[in-house]
């Protein structure tokens, strides 16, 4: 005859009867989920409110490498795709649930407290101050920041393609001189090239000039600066 078959289940309570108390065990429980919620409550409040320089303390041989990058990097990614990396203090979109536990998870593993944390995003994600896709980080030390979290959508390649023209001020310019190629090929000339010497060079620089100051003109009347300028700045005019 066949011995009956353990029923694990039923062995493990039998085992927790003589370990605790139901209720000493449920009570014990209820006190590690709301210590828990009162710490993820605290990382929610820190994230939107508490802003400072603090220099988080982890544990290097815990930490993912593929997840430190260093402030060059981080400039260099915010440049070219026109991105603001700033305080999560100013962030006006909702920052994850799934953001919050991973700090949690890491704060856990590293026996340590997280703050100072950082989000790269596009300016329109930011409470900008009037001067008269995101990425999580926390700072580790160096200019060095770790990467928390990554949430929303992917950035559209072609964003990189479409800010470049006011990447910088020499970008400004070699967009403005193509453009100017081009309008002024477009123009007819006629018998202008045989009466006017060096006419096309004419055109090209009367069609440079107006196309830059337009552009210009309109670009800093509308309050905008280049991306190098405006990747660390918190004002939305400065």
């Amino acid at each position: 005859m066949l011995a009956n078959k353990v029923n694990l289940e039923k062995k493990l309570l039998s085992q927790r009867k003589k370990f605790k108390s139901e209720v000493d065990i449920i009570a014990e429980v209820k006190a590690i989920f709301a210590e828990n919620e009162i710490r993820r409550n605290e990382i929610a409040h820190k994230l939107k409110h508490q802003s400072s320089t603090k220099t988080n303390e982890l544990q290097f041989d815990l930490l993912e490498t593929d997840k430190i990058f260093h402030l060059e990097q981080i400039r260099k990614i915010c440049i070219d795709y026109r991105l603001r990396f700033l305080d999560s203090t100013i962030f006006k979109n909702e920052i994850p649930e799934e953001a919050v536990s991973k700090i949690r998870m890491i704060e856990k593993k590293h026996n340590t407290t997280l703050g100072s944390f950082k989000i790269i995003a596009p300016s329109k994600a930011f409470h900008l101050l009037n001067y008269d896709d995101p990425l999580l980080f926390v700072p580790i030390g160096n200019d060095y920041y770790y990467l928390i979290h990554q949430w929303g959508t992917e950035i559209n390649p072609l964003r990189k393609l479409m800010v470049l023209p006011i990447k910088n001020l020499g970008t400004f310019t070699i967009t403005s001189i193509v453009l100017s190629i081009v309008v002024a090929l477009l123009v007819p000339e006629n018998n202008l090239s045989k009466s006017v010497p060096l006419a096309s060079f004419i055109i090209f620089l009367f069609t440079f000039k107006s196309i830059f100051a337009v552009f210009a003109y309109y670009f800093f009347m509308m309050g905008k600066n280049f991306n190098e300028e405006i990747w660390q700045r918190k004002y939305y005019n400065n």
